[in-house]
């Protein structure tokens, strides 16, 4: 209260011996005249005093996953132009060979899925280890300071993936009609 130059209690925290009973408590005071007081559980206390924290972190992570996820899909998509390029003498030998455009088209998705899974898996399985840490900050509104870790669900892994893979299949669509659409004469003079 020295600190802070106040002259009242600003919060006051007791233990019930039957927690049952708040409910009752919280009616008393809040009916008391006398008193300015909004009874609440401690865990809605603190939820409530972090989540305006919550709310900045959360829209933070949302801009970065925006920003790193079109660099992801711009990423693959450069890979795959390049894997089209370098296999448009194959791409023609198969053309030759009486593989339909289709074929073709499946064939480039499939390997920019299987990328997009594995590049997936291995950002999940980096991200397995922020589990051991404990993330600190200060929030202003109360002046204390709030620690919060992160915790991979089933849930997370699994839209984590398809994520990953809708990543690769955005990334991959635009170079798969390209070598789908490849004339066959043309991609076998590339040879």
């Amino acid at each position: 209260m020295q600190a802070f130059r106040r002259t009242v209690y600003s919060s006051v925290i007791l233990r019930l011996q039957d927690p049952a009973s708040f409910e009752a408590l919280k009616g008393r005071l809040e009916g008391d005249p006398r008193l300015t007081v909004e009874a609440k559980r401690e865990s809605l206390f603190y939820a409530e005093q972090s989540q305006a924290l919550a709310n900045f972190i959360r829209i933070l992570g949302l801009a970065l996953s925006i920003i790193f996820s079109a660099g992801a899909i711009i990423g693959a998509m450069i890979t795959m132009y390049a894997s089209v390029a370098n296999r448009t003498p194959e791409i023609g030998t198969l053309r030759a060979l009486g593989f339909r455009r289709g074929s073709i088209l499946w064939a480039f998705l499939l390997e920019s899925l299987l990328l997009g899974l594995i590049g997936g898996g291995l950002g999940v399985f980096c991200a397995s280890f922020m589990q051991y840490l404990s993330f600190s900050t200060m929030n202003f509104q109360s002046f204390a300071e709030l620690a919060f870790s992160f915790r991979l669900n089933g849930r997370i892994v699994v839209q984590s993936l398809l994520f990953a893979v809708l990543m690769g299949l955005l990334g991959g669509f635009l170079p798969a009609i390209r070598a789908a659409r490849l004339n066959i004469v043309d991609a076998l003079r590339a040879a």
